[in-house]
């Protein structure tokens, strides 16, 4: 603490002639180096303070001829800083004394020489650094053959051509067998960053080098296993690890396991596996928030590949007073998705108590999870309606609009079975005033319009503010009114609002979609009104939640990130970091059956010339995946009576003439390929797909059953 006290000092900002004439005055009656040593930590201050202190390049290196360790690693550091941007002339003034620290006999000399060139992707730089980096690979002191394993990687990135053509990759692969394990793991490390590369090598292990590597390092995903057997050896090995006080060992023997279990036959062991890593898990909650944050992303993946793992542990996520907001939403999705039949009691009352909580967005993500439930367990639906009716006596109105919302879902999800709540909810309407909840109260006054005696009452109400509303709540009014009109086609009121509103929505609107759809309605209604009675009172399909699981496969990719950044954003790192490769389970006989059909086949880039050999197998062929046709499916819609009462229609209308009259296919043409190259661009951005990445945590809204049937069809081996 006194040396951080005493450093603090220097932290001061200083002009570049005064630290130029101070190094000048210290070249005589110096001999300890004490007045260059204070002079240059003054100016590796003004570095972290973000100052420029390039201008002093040429006097700064002079400080390099300095026999002491000390003043060596700050000269290299200032060299890191500004290295790449220096003139050739200062460069080639550096080189000599690179060459000469090489070769020093002081290995921390050596291993700093190498690594601040390596640091320094620069032609003249690299070209000095290769012929020495060879030697320090085989140097005899492990601290300089570590450093030397990492730039190696190093060097691939600034020269790849370079890298290959001089054997380093080899050189790296014989430094998976030497006797000291940091230079072991540093050479994976190596071998993983050149392997990540869309243009780097493809390695594959196997299981005797693994063996090998799993006294060194606990990451040996690059291990594909050929039979169930060596999955399952490697497994018992590693599960040890789960009790390594690192929650960065325990997130990388779990990403492991996980990876393992993919390649596992013994559903014994299976369920071993998951049983041991589960505790391990809780375990991280009690460190500080920001490990909770990255322990709850991770959990939140793993419990929709494995739910077994933590099904019987909901009461760890429960919400602490004291947890900050970002740590409570995380812990509210975990909950909704361990919740099932047997505790969802327990879950319903701790949502119903967050629901009273102070913060407006924690307690509508409560009431939405409220609702999620009770489509998600039947049983808990009658318990979860009576909340939700709780809350909205109460008259919060942020608490009303989700309740509304919720129950929208509820209805669809059990049709026939809480229609009676409708008339309290009626009772709130003028509390709500955001766009999602007036189109959900909108949609039940239309879809139950034949058992709401003052529908059409509300419904105009209602459409006064028809112009000023936002296209969501417009596009509901109008299909609202439409089913108004069917249901109670002698009404006076109903006829002039459909009418009202059609004509809004085909002259007075510029939203495409809202005047395509006016146009639809009203031409169905003059033409045929029961056909129209046949599509827009169709049986609406049950929704469900099975869709919010993600795919099996994407999943599968995430769960190879485990304790990344990727497994915070729920995103693949080429999806949001430059040239960053994919990640995706390999094909090999040992892999389970479920896994395999849902496996994803990655396209790696290739160099055009030379490439390594790695021996043993090959990598496995990407293969496109075959792309099929869907078919839609026709749900079976009630009919209105042909000898039912005359409905009298709105006259036909007639599509208005475009602005332009210039409007034909071909510039029809034009902005569909305008469109496409657009979504072209948006899809070469590597960070165009990180909407949402934090605060997205209950986006996902249920949908019709049968939406993700297919997802259900390899779900063999989840153990829930």
């Amino acid at each position: 603490m006194a040396q951080a006290g005493q450093d603090a000092k220097f932290f001061q900002r200083g002009k570049i002639e005064e630290f130029r004439a101070d190094l000048h005055a210290a070249d005589t009656k110096d001999k300890k180096f004490v007045k260059r040593k204070t002079v240059l930590k003054k100016i590796v201050a003004n570095i972290t303070m973000g100052n420029d202190m390039s201008p002093l390049f040429t006097d700064v290196v002079q400080s390099l001829g300095t026999p002491l360790l000390e003043i060596k690693k700050m000269v290299y550091l200032f060299l890191v800083s500004y290295g790449r941007s220096a003139k050739p002339e200062q460069i080639n003034m550096v080189i000599p004394f690179f060459l000469q620290d090489v070769n020093d006999r002081n290995p921390l000399i050596r291993a700093l020489a190498i690594r601040t060139m390596s640091y320094i992707p620069i032609p003249v730089v690299t070209e000095a650094l290769t012929e020495n980096l060879r030697h320090c690979l085989r140097d005899r002191d492990p601290y300089v053959r570590k450093t030397a394993a990492i730039c190696v990687a190093k060097l691939y990135t600034a020269d790849p051509r370079r890298a290959e053509k001089g054997g380093f990759v080899e050189m790296l692969r014989d430094l998976l067998l030497d006797s000291n394990a940091t230079v072991v793991a540093n050479a994976v490390a190596a071998l993983s960053e050149i392997g990540d590369r869309p243009d780097g090598v493809i390695f594959k292990l196997n299981l005797t080098a693994a063996n090998k590597l799993l006294a060194a390092l606990e990451e040996s995903s690059e291990f594909v296993p050929e039979r169930h057997s060596d999955a399952e050896i490697m497994a018992e090995r590693i599960v040890v690890q789960l009790q390594h006080a690192n929650s960065a060992v325990v997130l990388t023997t779990i990403k492991i396991l996980l990876y393992l279990m993919n390649y596992v036959e013994n559903r014994r062991l299976i369920e071993y596996l998951c049983k041991k890593m589960g505790p391990p898990l809780v375990a991280l909650l009690s460190s500080g928030p920001e490990v909770q944050y990255v322990a709850l992303r991770n959990i939140l993946l793993i419990i929709q590949r494995r739910p077994a793992i933590l099904k019987n542990d909901v009461k760890f996520f429960f919400c602490k007073y004291n947890d900050p907001i970002y740590v409570k939403l995380a812990k509210l999705e975990i909950m909704y998705r361990l919740a099932r039949a047997e505790n969802y009691r327990e879950v319903l009352a701790e949502l119903q108590e967050y629901a009273s909580e102070v913060d407006v967005d924690f307690v509508r993500k409560a009431v939405r999870s409220i609702g999620r439930l009770a489509i998600k367990v039947e049983e808990a639906a009658d318990g979860c309606i009576q909340t939700l009716l709780e809350l909205v006596e109460a008259g919060l109105a942020y608490v009303v609009q989700e309740a509304v919302i919720v129950i929208k879902d509820i209805f669809r999800r059990y049709p026939g079975k809480y229609e009676g709540v409708i008339p309290k909810l009626c009772e709130h309407l003028d509390a709500l005033d955001e766009p999602e909840s007036k189109a959900a109260i909108i949609w039940i006054i239309g879809q139950f319009a034949d058992r709401i005696d003052n529908a059409d009452e509300l419904l105009e109400v209602l459409v006064d503010t028809f112009q000023e509303e936002t296209v969501e709540v417009q596009l509901a009014l109008l299909t609202a009114a439409v089913k108004l009109f069917i249901y109670k086609s002698k009404s006076e009121t109903a006829k002039n609002l459909v009418h009202k509103i059609l004509k809004w929505a085909t002259e007075e609107v510029d939203n495409p979609d809202l005047r395509d759809r006016g146009f639809m309605y009203w031409r169905m209604l003059a033409l045929n009104p029961a056909l129209a009675g046949e599509i827009v009172l169709s049986e609406k399909p049950a929704i469900t939640t099975d869709s919010d699981r993600m795919d099996r496969g994407a999943l599968d990719q995430l769960l190879l990130h485990t304790g990344t950044l990727g497994s915070i954003y729920h995103k693949n790192p080429e999806t949001f970091i430059r040239n960053a490769a994919g990640r995706a389970l390999t094909d090999s006989p040992a892999l389970n059956p479920n896994s395999r059909a849902v496996l994803v086949h990655l396209p790696r880039l290739q160099l055009p010339d030379r490439q390594i050999h790695v021996a043993g197998r090959g990598p496995v062929e990407p293969r496109e995946p075959s792309q099929t046709d869907t078919t839609s499916r026709a749900a079976s819609l009630p009919l209105i009576p042909e000898d039912g009462p005359e409905v009298a229609p709105p006259p036909l209308p007639v599509r208005p003439p475009q602005n332009n009259g210039n409007n034909q296919n071909g510039d029809e043409d034009a902005d569909n390929s305008d469109q496409e190259e657009t979504s072209r661009t948006r899809n070469d951005d590597p960070y165009s797909n990180l909407d949402g990445a934090f605060g997205n945590y209950l986006a996902d809204e249920p949908r019709p059953m049968g939406a993700s049937a297919h997802q259900g069809r390899h779900n063999d081996d989840l153990l829930f």
